[in-house]
Order: structure tokens, then sequence, then C-alpha cells
């Protein structure tokens, strides 16, 4: 536990004043320290993976920030200030993904813990990087009120689910029943990708163009999975994907990323050997991941992911509802909360996905509220310095379609590019 608060330290006070602030209730060290949070008694044995260790609701606040652990109180001690907000366990459990564990039984039909039954969702704070405002109110405690506005990186993302509509045998056929006819199905299947409708990746390269700065590129492929969830299956080393993956590379900050299967997130023992797999296809290194239907189902699975030589992940958004499933817009360490370890997997949070704004099982937003949202979403980030995450799929981009998901990407683009300048 030692090595996990002593990152946690460094993540909210900062590497230049971490050594300032101690985690500790032995009053005799408090004059050591310029600040010392008073832990609440969360990591004890007999609490820690207790049913009484959970939050409860409704929520105290300190700083006009949700409290999950401690009482908002402050006192001076010397020259000693003195917390018994409990910053480090109401970090812990939001990074660690603790509630998870804790509430096996919470799962929706692909297995995943929803978001609409996460804490943040439930006491409010979706919307809100928390860990980021207590880390711009203890850094001024700490006499650091530096806290500048601005993102310090944009990840644009696009998840490689369907990279076509009609370039196999089966979509020969459904090209056939589409009532498209012969000569335009043949054409459909040998001819150039571009007349595929699902071939929109010069369109949002384009689209994306309007954004400068640190801006990050990823592409998730698929290498595996034979669920019916996992179609329309493709070859990563075809052709195609090859000429996708050369199209973004062309980005000054590209990476390709394994998008692991739907069957690996139901056996994660899967994912080395699809992530060595798309190494061959495409020729190339792959330390990312994203797990498909954003089912990274269990905290420990994780473990595995590591296991495969995967260093980031970018699955830590939840389907249902858009926000920050970690209380954070920074990339973070991962923490086992199973066996308390710190490790070296980095999580990449995941703010906004398209098909949780639109769909009517997720969040069923009209476009004007979708918008709202996201801007919302992308002020919070913006006022903290976080780091935005977007997750936009190639097929949202098809046309015809009765979808405003094309149209909301373009808007918040600009919306971001307004607030990037």
């Amino acid at each position: 536990m030692n090595e996990i608060v002593a990152y946690l330290i460094r993540f909210l006070a900062g590497d230049d004043c971490a050594s300032r602030v101690a985690y500790t209730a032995d009053a005799s060290a408090f004059k050591l320290y310029d600040l010392v949070i008073v832990p609440s008694g969360f990591f004890d044995d007999g609490v820690y993976a207790a049913d009484s260790s959970l939050p409860k609701l409704p929520l105290a606040t300190w700083d006009e920030i949700p409290l999950l652990f401690g009482r908002p109180e402050l006192r001076i001690d010397g020259r000693t200030t003195v917390l018994y907000a409990d910053l480090i366990a109401s970090s812990y459990f939001l990074l660690s993904r603790y509630e998870e564990m804790m509430r096996p039984g919470v799962r929706d039909a692909h297995g995943r813990f929803p978001g609409r039954e996460s804490l943040p969702y439930r006491a409010g704070f979706m919307h809100r990087p928390i860990l980021d405002e207590y880390r711009r109110a203890l850094r001024k405690l700490l006499g650091k009120d530096d806290c500048q506005a601005g993102f310090s990186g944009i990840e644009i993302t696009h998840d490689i689910d369907a990279p076509y509509l009609y370039r196999s045998p089966k979509g020969f056929v459904r090209s056939l029943l589409d009532g498209r006819g012969l000569s335009r199905s043949i054409s459909g299947l040998y001819g150039p990708p571009d007349l595929d409708p699902y071939y929109t990746f010069p369109r949002m390269q384009a689209m994306s163009r309007i954004l400068s700065g640190n801006v990050s590129y990823r592409l998730f492929f698929r290498a595996g999975g034979r669920s019916s969830f996992d179609k329309p299956h493709y070859d990563p080393a075809s052709n195609d994907i090859r000429r996708i993956a050369e199209l973004f590379a062309a980005n000054d900050d590209f990476e390709a990323g394994l998008h692991a299967s739907y069957d690996a997130g139901r056996n994660p023992s899967l994912l080395e050997k699809e992530k060595n797999g798309l190494e061959k296809a495409l020729g190339c290194p792959i330390v990312c991941n994203r797990h498909h239907f954003l089912a990274a189902r269990e905290p420990k699975d994780m473990r595995w992911l590591i296991r495969a030589g995967i260093g980031h992940d970018y699955t830590m958004g939840y389907a249902d509802t858009a926000g920050f499933r970690l209380g954070t817009a920074r990339t973070a360490r991962w923490i086992d909360p199973a066996d308390r370890k710190l490790s070296d997997l980095l999580l990449h949070p995941l703010m906004i996905m398209d098909s949780s704004l639109e769909e009517k099982k997720y969040m069923g937003l009209t476009y004007e509220a979708a918008l709202a949202h996201c801007r919302m979403l992308i002020d919070n980030a913006h006022g903290l310095g976080g780091t935005l995450s977007l997750l936009w799929h190639n097929t949202s981009f098809a046309e015809p379609n009765d979808t405003y998901l094309d149209r909301l990407y373009a808007d918040t683009l600009y919306y971001i590019s307004k607030k990037n300048i």
C-alpha cells in the first residue's frame, strides 16, 4: 500500500509538492509536513472489501467537491494544515474501480458494470473530473494556485468494428438483397474501397484537421473473436485494413491498437493471441488496447493486458453514459483493487463515445442535448488541464443514414478547436 499511497499523493499534489504531503493519523509526525491527510479507515483490516466500506449517499462535500470518504474538516496544527477529507481513499476508490469489484452481481447483458449503477452517476458527478478538482484544491492549500485551463492533450480514437459493408462474400449477397444490382455489387466487392458506404476514413481524417496542437490519433483493429457480437469478422492483414492504417499514419501522432474482441472480454486469456496476431498483420508493435463493447468486465482482468504486453488501455468509459468513469481527465496508472498493487498499465479515460449519446438504450439524447452534453464535458476537462478523449465509429458517417452523429462530430471538433486556440 505504501507505493499506492505515494503514487496517489503525487497524482493529487504534483511531483513538486509530494514530499510536503503525508497520509497519516500519527499526530507526532504532523510537524514534518506542510499538509497531512488523515486516513478515514477505509484501508483498515476488517473494513477494506467489506460491504460497509462503500460510500453512503448523500455524499458530503469538501470545497464544493463530492467527498467519498472522511469528513470535510480542516484545521491548522502549528505550520501544518491537517485535512480530514480522505482524498487518498476517495481517489483510490475511483481509479481502481473498487466499486465494480465489490458489486459483482451488478452487470448488464454483456457482463459490463453499468455506468448508471456507478457511484459517480448516482451521486450526480459523472460529468465532473473530481480527482482533478481535488488536485486543484489541494495545490491551493500548498500555495500553488497554478491550475491552468487548456488541454494537456486531445485523443481522437476510432474503433474499427465494421471497416466495410459490401467488400466480402457476405457483403456481396447483402448488396444484391439491398437491390444494388449485379454490376454494382461486383464493383462493391472488387472495386476500390472508396465506393463502400463504410469507407468514411478520408472524410473523418479531413474533419479532424481543424484541430491543432497536441493531438493524437488511435485506430483500434480487431484480430479475433468468434462471437456473434464480433461480426463482421475481417482479416486485419487484408490490403483494405492496411490502407486504412496507412491513411492515418500520415498524421504525426498515430498509433494502431488492438480492439480486443467480445470473446477476449469474456475470456481474457485470448488477449495475447489477438495482440500477437495484429502485430503480425500490421507489421508494427501493438501496445494499446480498447475492448470491444467497452467490455473490460472485471478490474482484475487488466492483469491479462499486462501479461500480453499492453501498456495503454483506452476502455475506461461507460457505454450507457458519457462522462468521467475514473473521476479524472488525466492518464493514470491502474491500481489492482483485489491485491492492492500498483501497476505500470496506463489507463486513458474515455469521455465521449458517439453511440452512448444517441442510442435509445443508452442516453438517447437529441442532437441539441448531445452537443450540450459534449460541450459541458469538454469545458470541464479544459478548465482543469485534462486530456480530451473521443471515440467515433466510421459507420457513424455512412450515407444514407438517419443519425446526427456525423454532424455532431463536426460541431464538437469545431468547439474543441475554438477552446484550443
